[in-house]
């Protein structure tokens, strides 16, 4: 497995921003499909956003509508996670994954992060 690092997440208020990054080392970053899924407290881990090594992104329906963006620095090895007009519904752990191709880590990506905690106040 690659070994995956994220950071960024934080306490902010309702309709502020963060972007959260994940470092990747141990492999050839440049290769790999990377994304990112989110866990709310007392939920089920969700998809949020992926992107290959080509650029090619897919979201799901809450970061698609424009809120949140996925990028990569293939120079840096890092992947990132804008998130725009935060809602308290976005509170969750977030987690960094990676897999040789989108489909992998949409379904069942075989490297993760140990997460980091967004928690977004009223």
């Amino acid at each position: 497995q690659v070994q995956l690092v994220e950071s960024g997440g934080g306490l902010v208020q309702a309709g502020d921003s963060l972007r959260l990054s994940c470092a990747a080392s141990g492999h050839t970053f440049s290769s790999y499909a990377m994304g990112w899924f989110r866990q709310p407290p007392g939920k089920e881990r969700e998809f949020v956003a992926a992107i290959s090594w080509n650029d090619v992104r897919i979201y799901s329906e809450d970061s698609v509508n424009g809120r949140f963006t996925i990028s990569r620095d293939n120079a840096k090895s890092t992947v990132y996670l804008q998130m725009n007009s935060l809602k308290p519904a976005d509170t969750a752990v977030y987690y960094c994954a990676a897999d040789m191709n989108l489909g992998l880590v949409r379904r069942r990506p075989g490297s993760w992060g140990q997460g980091t905690q967004v928690t977004v106040s009223s």
